[in-house]
């Protein structure tokens, strides 16, 4: 497998080498990230010289999780939406939801990338879903906002069935997905975002938002002149359409009542690079919005997929998620 770089908003889903790591040292106090490097090319050639590891995309599912595959969740013009839903076996009581989106580029991706982290949250007393939405090659923006829309509200519209409460649900996506959990974690309130996928009757407002080196400001120069965005917007410039760029970009719809939200950006990051992150860090604090900011130094785009990396980040999403989401003990912890 290869170690992928520098490819605009898509993620690590090949890398060199693999191993499966266990979790157990992260229900206690977030381990600090590993030492970075100075550039990229350092981290390609640690992993190349075997001293870095990265997780095991493909890692078993436990006993104690249930899965169930292909669920069409709506319409996303005449193409059904599927997800992957992975649920605990063993529960007393309705609990928190996850939507996971994959990122590509807008353009490319699979909702499969992230069943390691279903896995792993499932077994930590989640219900999660990952989630497939229409690619800017078939369907340009807004079509992949509405589409994970629509997936919120069909979990919260089939919450009773699922066993999930339906007040307690978080988003969180890597590159592109990271775009997209924010823009529905803050145009709740732009109805033109919603589009008619399923459930129009039903909520798409969510209380929590993680977002992995996500690109925040479709407007800034870096971002704008990129041909991944370009074709998110259908091919059109920002020249072309200054109005719908700035639509599309989660730093324009931040208000007050938006929900807490984790950001976790590798500092040496040139895919997706750190001032994205900062944009929105200032937003956020500006409008009085509850975040927590962790740059994490010398690591680049899909830093997570690294062992280390991944236990610490691992470990901040549980922790912020918990307190958010206000997980009870009981389902929290391992057994």
């Amino acid at each position: 497998m290869r170690l992928t770089i520098r490819v605009f908003f898509v993620p690590l889903a090949a890398v060199i080498l693999v191993c499966h790591l266990g979790l157990t040292s992260i229900f206690g106090e977030v381990p600090p990230a590993p030492p970075g490097y100075a550039s990229e090319n350092d981290v390609k050639a640690a992993f190349l010289s075997g001293k870095l590891k990265a997780i095991d995309l493909t890692i078993d599912v436990p006993d104690k999780v249930t899965v169930q595959k292909n669920i069409e969740y709506g319409k996303g013009g005449d193409k059904a939406l599927q997800l992957d839903l992975y649920s605990p076996k063993e529960r007393s009581h309705p609990l928190p939801a996850i939507l996971f989106l994959h990122g590509g580029g807008w353009t490319s991706g699979y909702r499969q990338v992230y069943h390691y982290y279903c896995t792993k949250f499932a077994e930590h007393g989640y219900v999660v879903a990952t989630a497939s939405y229409r690619l800017a090659g078939e369907a340009p923006f807004p079509a992949a906002v509405q589409d994970v829309k629509c997936a919120v509200r069909w979990l919260r519209a089939n919450a009773k069935k699922l066993g999930i409460d339906p007040n307690k649900i978080a988003v969180a996506g890597g590159s592109a997905g990271g775009h997209l959990a924010m823009m529905i974690g803050y145009s709740s309130d732009v109805p033109e975002l919603e589009g008619k996928g399923g459930n129009a009757d039903t909520s798409s407002r969510v209380q929590a938002v993680v977002d992995l080196y996500g690109p925040t400001d479709l407007t800034d120069d870096f971002a704008k002149s990129r041909g991944e965005v370009k074709r998110l917007m259908g091919g059109k410039t920002f020249d072309e359409a200054p109005d719908a760029y700035r639509l599309a970009s989660p730093v324009t719809h931040v208000t007050k009542d938006d929900p807490p939200t984790l950001i976790l950006h590798g500092s040496i990051d040139s895919t997706v690079p750190i001032h994205q992150a900062e944009l929105l860090v200032e937003k956020l604090k500006n409008a009085g919005v509850v975040c927590e900011y962790d740059r994490v130094e010398g690591w680049p785009h899909t830093m997570d997929l690294e062992a280390s990396v991944n236990q610490h980040c691992m470990a901040k999403m549980f922790e912020f998620l918990d307190k958010n989401l206000a997980v009870s003990s009981d389902v929290s912890k391992p057994k």
